[in-house]
């Protein structure tokens, strides 16, 4: 039998990805018939329920979606899309729009109008929030509900997408299998469109705010199909992850920065005002390496939000004063522990400014795109406007391909949630897995050489070649991995969240996005 007579057929439109990227996208594509494979629960694993800050948008009085762009474009480093910056920007207010009519409860004054706060690297308060840092679960609980109620899509939970389909050039679907289940045979899920918006790539890090799951699955399979990738080598290393040992580690907010919390070192000396006029507001590059630095010399560094703050902690940032108290951390009384952490990739599979990847049939969106929009270094909160505005992009765009139909009977996967927890937990604890995040962490991390670099390629192709049972999940990780490596590698500058200590300037031969194949990468791989 042929891996394609083990089949089912989407109907449509398949969405692979769960998220906000995704689940924005199967909305807007309604009434047309849409499948999303999640391979949790809807709600579980995705990175858009992390999100503490909120969406950026420009929608408070005196503010406009240029000075927004602007703001963009200035975080980016030199290689923003000027034309990406100021179309996204533009579209921010009706997506806001459209979260809020699907009952995302986003804070607002007395007068109904959102209450705005403010976020590193922006001129003007337009974080659109909700109770402080719970936008993303906000705003996922939101979507969710009304997925639920939107007969046109249909929810297919418990398998993962493993690979892509190809066919006379062409994706025309996903292989996927059950997650857990490591031999059986992969299922074919065919489709017309695919949408790929299965995030990131923190979990390729030893320190990481990603959910578990999020290791570069999507970038990884997306380059082994033939995609082009872009930006490969700009992560970005959230400066204020809250350093308690726990994997992934727990998110302190930039918006506490906002509030005008201060980082301190253990000898309690305040250190970011004397490297940057923005102090702790700073571009989160900036500050993600200051505290690297600070950790490097063999000091603690610590957030401080006791003056600012003190006992509101508890009820204005919800979330983050749980993470500490459940850690043993007194937010109110004491310090925050911090430390940097993989956070976003501003890179991914390079998409036009519909969506579309260079591979025919294949629209990319979220954090597993790459859409020019955030150039070197990601202005904070600006993720989550563009899933929703390159969700809403993509199914424009599909919805001139895909008739209005009713969709046919669809067989789920029953989910078992320890049997789930189980599988992750067993791709974490592999040791290849374990060493390709340390690799990660401490040679393609916050700063990086050439050195260091080569190594890293060296040690990616060893692991990849004496790995046992070499799954297709681990070759998305070792795929993406060494994308990152060899672009980081290729460019012989710093800029933004990609900082070279053998190359500390910025260099304007530089300030254009890079853009490889997975030849060129395993090329440049071979020559390290």
């Amino acid at each position: 039998m042929s891996i394609f007579d083990n089949s089912l057929n989407a109907d449509g439109a398949l969405i692979v990805g769960a998220g906000l990227a995704g689940l924005f996208t199967a909305l807007k594509l309604a009434p047309r018939p849409v499948t999303v494979l999640s391979p949790k629960p809807l709600g579980m694993g995705a990175s858009s329920a992390w999100a503490q800050g909120g969406v950026a948008a420009a929608v408070g009085k005196g503010d406009s979606s240029h000075a927004h762009a602007l703001d963009t474009e200035m975080a980016g480093a030199g290689i923003v899309d000027h034309g990406i910056a100021e179309s996204v920007t533009a579209e921010a207010a009706a997506r806001i729009e459209d979260l809020a009519r699907w009952g995302t409860p986003f804070d607002r004054d007395d007068f109904g109008n959102y209450a705005l706060g403010k976020e590193a690297a922006h001129s003007a308060n337009r974080i659109v929030k909700v109770e402080g840092d719970r936008a993303g679960w906000a705003i996922m609980q939101a979507i969710i509900a009304e997925v639920r109620r939107t007969p046109s899509i249909r929810v297919v939970e418990g398998i993962t997408a493993l690979s892509l389909a190809r066919d006379n050039g062409r994706i025309v679907g996903v292989f996927g299998r059950r997650l857990g289940d490591r031999y059986s045979e992969p299922v074919f899920i065919r489709a017309r469109a695919t949408v790929l918006a299965a995030g990131g790539l923190g979990g390729l890090y030893a320190v990481t705010t990603n959910p578990p799951g999020v290791r570069g699955h999507a970038m990884g399979m997306a380059a082994r199909a033939g995609a082009l990738i872009a930006d490969a080598e700009f992560v970005q290393f959230h400066p204020t992850a809250i350093a308690t040992g726990a994997d992934p580690a727990p998110l302190a907010t930039e918006a506490l920065r906002g509030e005008g919390a201060i980082l301190v070192n253990d000898l309690g000396e305040r250190f970011m005002p004397a490297i940057h006029p923005d102090a702790e507001l700073a571009p989160r590059d900036i500050v993600a390496r200051a505290n690297f630095r600070q950790i490097q010399s063999g000091r603690k560094v610590f957030l401080d939000t006791r003056q600012v703050l003190g006992a509101d902690i508890l009820t204005r940032f919800p979330t983050v004063a749980q993470y500490c108290l459940d850690a043993g951390i007194d937010p109110v009384a004491g310090m925050i522990p911090v430390t940097p952490a993989a956070h976003f990739h501003m890179g991914g599979v390079k998409v036009d400014e519909r969506g579309r990847s260079s591979l025919p049939g294949l629209w990319v969106c979220g954090e597993a795109s790459c859409t020019g929009l955030h150039g070197a270094n990601r202005l904070a909160s600006n993720s989550l406007l563009e899933a929703t505005v390159y969700g809403a992009r993509i199914a424009e765009d599909i919805s001139g391909l895909e008739p209005v139909r009713s969709l046919l009977p669809f067989k789920g996967i029953e989910w078992d949630e320890a049997e789930g927890a189980k599988a992750e937990q067993v791709l974490r604890d592999l040791p290849a897995v374990q060493e390709l995040r340390r690799v990660m962490t401490d040679l393609v991390g916050v700063e990086r050489d050439a050195t260091g670099l080569r190594a890293a390629l060296r040690a990616i192709a060893r692991l990849e070649a004496t790995a046992e049972h070499v799954t297709s999940a681990y070759l998305n990780m070792t795929t993406s991995a060494t994308l990152v490596a060899a672009a980081a590698l290729k460019r012989t500058e710093s800029r933004g969240g990609h900082f070279r200590t053998d190359f500390p300037q910025t260099d304007e031969t530089w300030e254009h996005h890079t853009t490889m194949g997975l030849d060129e990468a395993l090329a440049i791989r071979a020559g390290a």
